[in-house]
């Protein structure tokens, strides 16, 4: 009898600890909200201001073990353009359970003690209604979040699965399951997870049937916030296949897909070091067997506060072209005047006098390897004094060096046309005879312009330069020497004052 009111006593005790503490943690994070949606805010304004979009919060009711409140995004105050249109709100539906030992988590046999679990759903209304449609109804998604006392936050993602047919229309989509890391600030933060598969069925322009499916895609990475606030860290994203058919017949078909991204900081501390991996296993098209590509990209010793300038100027005339609606309304110009701002803004780039490296760029079939290598080291023009009166002190003012290696096996070639004969409707052996004379022909027209070379049956070219001299395949020549072999473009680079007048 006494062990039985021990125990009792033992179990109301924990009760009421469980019960003060969920009150006390309750109302910690009621006091923290408006402090994490003012972050979450900041970060938009730093990371996304082209979104023109903001955060609130409204409806919170707090409990003892758990509490609700409705997480709104909203088009900015004062905003110019905005990712949703005046009056449209997107809105998330928010369960939190209270720590320190969040109910919630108890359901999943997660002892560990936590200020917090937050069950997350999106709430149908006009902005979301399509998403709810194709998810017949339900929200399309599912977050769980986990709430330390610290601020961090571990995010377990679901994507529910889709089948949706509307007419010739139809998407049908697996789900999938993402985790999302971040600490208290988002400052730093990790990704991974997959999605088995996904098709979807439309009608072109042509009113032909078109098939996209996808499987087994997946992506894990993480990143930081640098002191010049921008993001570097790793990402990889993984598809083992892609098809596009027309029809019903199979179009093309990109097998083993991977894309890997890379940046971070150089030992300085200042700069930015990046790279790009790119490859692809297998492209069928037709049937037919087309090959297997790779691609390395480097670029290294890009300032950081220079890539934040670039970063803010470019968004920043993107934002202001989105707020024109003479623009928006014209794809092809929209298209031209985002050119225009990338191509205005890249020279800011320049001021870590950036290095450019390819290493390769190839593509393989059962013939051979093709290969493309390139190194470019570049300067900062804001550094040169004087205008250029010359071609190469004009190219010179960016233009630090360059190394270029091209080789292409004729046989891999003669491989590559044949395969794209065929596909325009040519039997095998007048394939063959076609790309035959299409590579001898191509590499006859190199020779004959001191293009390239043929050696060892490939077609190979290099091309090196530095202070305004040129080598290209071992034959040295002046830069306007070699772009005359080609035709010299005015680039309204003035004369030399003692330059002879020209004959009418």
């Amino acid at each position: 009898m006494k062990k039985s009111l021990v125990a009792a006593g033992i179990i109301i005790a924990l009760g009421v600890v469980w019960t003060g503490g969920s009150w006390y943690t309750g109302k910690q994070l009621e006091t923290r909200i408006a402090d994490m949606v003012a972050q979450a805010n900041a970060q938009l304004a730093r990371t996304a201001p082209e979104a023109g979009l903001t955060l609130a919060y409204q409806d919170y009711q707090r409990g003892v073990f758990s509490s609700h409140l409705q997480l709104v995004v909203k088009p900015a105050d004062g905003a110019k353009n905005s990712w949703l249109k005046a009056g449209q709100t997107v809105v998330l539906d928010e369960k939190v359970s209270h720590g320190p030992f969040p109910l919630a988590s108890l359901k999943s046999f997660n002892l560990a003690p936590a200020m917090a679990t937050v069950n997350t759903v999106l709430v149908n209304n006009e902005a979301s209604k399509p998403l709810f449609d194709l998810a017949k109804g339900q929200s399309p998604f599912e977050i769980s979040t986990r709430i330390s006392y610290n601020g961090d936050t571990r995010s377990g993602i679901t994507l529910k699965p889709l089948n949706f047919e509307d007419g010739t229309d139809k998407v049908t989509f697996s789900g999938g399951q993402f985790e999302v890391d971040a600490d208290q600030q988002g400052n730093v933060f990790s990704v991974s997870g997959e999605a088995q598969s996904g098709q979807i069925n439309a009608v072109n322009e042509y009113n032909q049937k078109v098939q996209l499916t996808f499987s087994n895609l997946k992506t894990e990475g993480s990143s930081q916030l640098t002191h010049f606030e921008e993001r570097i860290g790793n990402q990889k994203i993984t598809l083992d296949k892609l098809a596009i058919g027309v029809e019903g017949k199979e179009l093309a078909v990109l097998d083993g897909t991977a894309l890997e991204g890379k940046t971070e900081l150089a030992k300085d501390g200042k700069s930015v070091n990046s790279q790009l991996n790119y490859t692809l296993n297998s492209l069928k098209l037709q049937g037919q067997d087309i090959g297997s590509g790779k691609l390395s990209l480097k670029v290294d010793q890009i300032d950081g506060q220079a890539w934040h300038q670039f970063s803010q100027q470019y968004n920043g005339r993107v934002q202001a072209l989105m707020g024109q609606p003479d623009i928006m309304q014209n794809p092809e110009l929209y298209q031209q005047k985002v050119a225009e701002a990338l191509f205005d803004t890249l020279p800011i780039l320049l001021k870590g006098e950036p290095v450019i490296t390819v290493a390769p760029l190839s593509w393989k079939n059962s013939k051979g390897e093709a290969t493309f290598n390139l190194s470019l080291l570049l300067r900062d023009p804001a550094n040169a004094t004087g205008e250029p009166k010359t071609l190469a002190q004009s190219v010179d003012r960016t233009v630090k060096s360059l190394d270029g290696k091209l080789t292409i096996p004729m046989d891999m070639a003669t491989e590559l046309m044949t395969q794209v004969a065929r596909l325009e409707g040519y039997q095998q052996s007048d394939a063959e005879k076609l790309a035959s004379q299409q590579i001898q022909g191509l590499a006859a027209m190199g020779q004959m312009f001191r293009i390239t070379t043929l050696e060892n049956n490939a077609i190979s070219s290099s091309l090196q330069y530095a202070d305004g001299q040129v080598t290209l395949n071992g034959q040295k020549m002046s830069l306007d020497d070699f772009v005359g072999m080609f035709g010299a473009p005015d680039l309204g680079i003035p004369a030399p004052q003692d330059a002879a007048p020209a004959q009418p």
